[in-house]
């Protein structure tokens, strides 16, 4: 093990222990790296969105060029040109292919899209929780301390 892996290893076991006696501060790091991570989150949400978008304006640029090209494989076959046809007709199914690829990438971003709106959902989710039950701990410590200030007055009443 390198020095550099010792210091690591040294300084996470110092922030574990002082995380450990400083549960304020572990929650407080818990909620940044949820803000950070939802950050992140959100940033992909837009690039896949933007990406998608992409790949939709490429399909309707390449459905233009399929239904140019399929008109031009009708005329050539109309007018006896068949080697010419056979040529735009290899050339249509190349488009074709090319079209059928496009559409599985974009249903693919379609999936990572799910995906990535499901991670968002389950940490805003965690989030709530985690403000619920520091309320709950907020509520307690109010209520121990109102509890401790009415046994201070009562006491301070008997004796004076």
């Amino acid at each position: 093990m390198s020095w550099l892996d010792e210091l690591e290893t040294k300084l996470e076991q110092e922030l574990e222990r002082f995380l450990a006696a400083n549960p304020d501060q572990e929650a407080l790091l818990q909620d940044q790296e949820d803000r950070d991570h939802r950050r992140e989150l959100l940033s992909q949400r837009r690039s896949l969105q933007n990406q998608a978008e992409r790949q939709r304006h490429g399909l309707l640029q390449l459905a233009g060029e399929i239904r140019q090209w399929q008109e031009r494989c009708r005329k050539a076959r109309a007018a006896g040109a068949t080697d010419l046809a056979d040529r735009a007709e290899a050339h249509l199914e190349a488009l074709m292919q090319q079209g059928r690829r496009r559409w599985q990438e974009l249903a693919d971003l379609g999936v990572r899209f799910a995906e990535v709106e499901q991670a968002i959902t389950a940490l805003a989710a965690r989030q709530a929780e985690a403000r619920r039950s520091s309320q709950g701990v907020d509520l307690e410590r109010e209520w121990a301390a109102f509890e401790a200030e009415q046994e201070l007055e009562r006491l301070r009443r008997r004796q004076g």
